[in-house]
């Protein structure tokens, strides 16, 4: 799923603005037209085209806003975790249902209006009635002020998930800089195959063995649940979703071989078909590298692992 197409969330003002000044537009229009009654008639058929244009706008802006958001019920359930780390999903649902509050009373409100001034048979009165709407309109797009700015910042911090679909997907894990995107670019064969998307300080590698097979680099390591930083969960959240784990081991030692095979050990503890593979051997010390070999039995060629992983998702 593709979250880079969610359109701005302006805010409040904005959308006054916006209504207020095609109102305007309207009736500027209206007013050059040669208009049939007396003057009660004519100001009342203008305000209420006014005061349409105004609810209309309003309406449609709210209603554009509430599609262009995903329903959270429906998502993955990859995604639907993933809202949850990283923002206040009772928050999301509440602010999608103001601003659907809002599409609803901007319509009740010009209802209320229209029949106010259709009634209406004064002339003094038209220009108070339409004030009265104008103040009333604005009060309840302001009482959601607060959900436009939520939704905006929602809105970023959306468009930098990961495009994860729904598919055979294989969780690389390992320390940071051990050849986890390295061995990305070789399974798939290309640089130009791996889209990046940006966490904090880190990134989520998301790349394919051919249009069967989803590859997803995960971008820290794992520590317990209760105290993973948010780097962690999200490589927690990418484990969890994924058929089979590729864990690297890297024998150059940047991260002692001991905290290597902690990390490999808490790996094993989601019960998914695990694989390991062996980087950087031919710029790594022997000793470590037959060492690890004799523990782990990892595979060292990446022809071999794009083989393995196809007979595990097969």
């Amino acid at each position: 799923m593709n979250f880079q197409n969610l359109h701005p969330v302006e805010d409040y003002q904005f959308y006054i603005d916006l209504a207020f000044r095609r109102a305007r537009e309207g009736g500027k229009r209206l007013r050059a037209k040669k208009l049939k009654g007396g003057r009660l008639e004519k100001s009342t058929h203008i305000e209420l085209m006014k005061m349409q244009i105004i609810a209309d706008t309003i309406t449609a802006r709210m209603d554009s806003i509430g599609k262009n958001f995903p329903s959270i019920n429906q998502l993955p359930v990859f995604y639907q975790d993933m809202l949850k780390l990283t923002l206040d999903d009772g928050q999301l649902r509440k602010s999608l249902g103001a601003i659907n509050w809002l599409r609803i009373q901007s319509r009740k409100l010009f209802l209320d209006y229209k029949w106010k001034l259709v009634r209406n048979k004064q002339f003094s009165r038209v220009n108070i009635i339409r004030g009265e709407f104008l103040g009333r309109i604005s009060s309840l797009v302001k009482q959601v002020k607060k959900d436009f700015l939520f939704l905006e910042a929602a809105r970023k911090t959306m468009k930098g998930y990961p495009d994860i679909k729904e598919m055979p997907t294989v969780a690389i894990a390992g320390f940071p800089n051990v050849g986890k995107t390295t061995l990305l670019y070789k399974l798939t064969g290309s640089k130009g195959e791996i889209n990046s998307y940006p966490f904090t300080t880190k990134g989520v590698n998301v790349a394919y063995i051919g249009k069967k097979i989803q590859l997803l680099d995960t971008p820290g390591t794992l520590n317990r649940l209760d105290k993973m930083n948010f780097i962690e969960k999200i490589a927690h959240l990418a484990i969890k979703h994924s058929h089979a784990v590729v864990y690297v081991f890297d024998p150059t030692e940047e991260y002692p071989l001991k905290r290597q095979i902690q990390l490999y050990k808490l790996t094993k503890t989601y019960k998914k078909p695990l694989l390991c593979y062996l980087s950087k051997i031919d710029i790594a010390e022997e000793e470590i590298v037959g060492e690890i070999i004799k523990k782990f039995n990892p595979i060292t060629n990446y022809h071999e692992l794009k083989e393995k992983i196809k007979e595990i998702i097969s």
